[in-house]
């Protein structure tokens, strides 16, 4: 009998993987529970990928652990097969197998016995199942995985960049079946580097860069900020100069005297005396500037990443 507080779990603890040359994956730690889906943000060669091909057992830690359910997914692979939703990042395929064929394989497999929840998936993602997987196109392959991910209705996915070669209207229709299924209590990793798909799924958000979490937030603590960041344009050089010399407690993320504009960042707490203090100083326009998790990522990526497929 499952221990019930690891129950549809998914847990990193202090996990490294070190390949050497500074790629690998280095003391990272998270958890996801049940209903929740976790971003995981970073471009190619950050970890990401490295981290799920652990979580799926395909590969032993240097140190740490990867769990499922509270179980080594090495030890216990069979097991964690049977439980966990994957859908990898690359889609190899069986290319003698039509689609149908490899769907009854992995149903099989999967020892699947009622199909009525891959009957919707079929229906939903318009799979095709009467090719041969060599004649798919990538958006089909990526269709029959999809399938392959969820067609035993599992309650713990592991989806790696899963929307790469869908077109632009099977990717919104993934989006909102993601959310349905944390909605049913699914407990979802969603690895990617696109904003728009972490930003529309994710309750919580870590963000990978180099092999280690620059930054973990519950997306509702990221829209709910505490700092408030203005732009403020000034009448003249002079009077933003002067702004300047009076505000230097505080973080200006740009100044541009050419346009006499200033982008500055305060505690939400501190507005009504910031606003007090800045109608002192004569301004021809003054807006709030919301923080995207673009900016928040790009934050943290000055650098271009050299290694890919890590």
């Amino acid at each position: 009998m499952k221990d019930i507080e690891n129950v549809n779990k998914i847990e990193v603890i202090n996990f490294v993987k070190n390949y050497g040359h500074g790629r690998g994956v280095f003391d990272i730690s998270f958890t996801i529970n049940s209903g929740d889906c976790y971003g995981f943000l970073g471009p190619n060669g950050a970890g990401k990928s490295t981290t799920i091909r652990h979580l799926m057992g395909f590969s032993k830690p240097d140190s740490g652990k990867c769990l499922i359910n509270g179980q080594d997914p090495i030890q216990y692979h069979d097991k964690i097969f049977m439980e966990v939703g994957y859908l990898p990042g690359e889609i190899a395929l069986p290319l003698g197998l039509t689609g149908y064929e490899f769907y009854k394989m992995q149903a099989h497999l999967k020892r699947i016995e009622n199909f009525d929840f891959a009957e919707k998936i079929i229906k939903r993602f318009n799979v095709v199942l009467d090719l041969r997987c060599s004649e798919m196109s990538l958006g089909m392959k990526r269709r029959l995985a999809i399938l392959n991910c969820f067609m035993n209705d599992p309650d713990i996915l592991i989806l790696d960049e899963p929307t790469s070669g869908l077109d632009i209207g099977m990717q919104q229709e993934f989006i909102n079946f993601i959310n349905e299924e944390k909605r049913r209590g699914k407990t979802i990793l969603f690895s990617s580097h696109l904003f728009n798909e972490v930003h529309d799924t994710c309750n919580r958000i870590g963000i990978i860069k180099d092999g280690k979490i620059v930054s973990e937030f519950a997306e509702s603590d990221f829209l709910d900020s505490t700092t408030k960041t203005y732009l403020i344009t000034f009448a003249s050089l002079n009077g933003l100069n002067s702004f300047l010399r009076n505000f230097r407690l505080y973080t200006f993320n740009e100044v541009h005297k050419d346009r006499l504009e200033v982008k500055i960042s305060i505690n939400a707490n501190d507005t009504d005396k910031f606003l007090s203090i800045l109608t002192k100083h004569k301004i021809t326009d003054f807006k709030e500037v919301k923080v995207t998790l673009e900016e928040k990522f790009l934050s943290f990526y000055n650098e271009g990443k050299t290694f890919a497929g890590v």
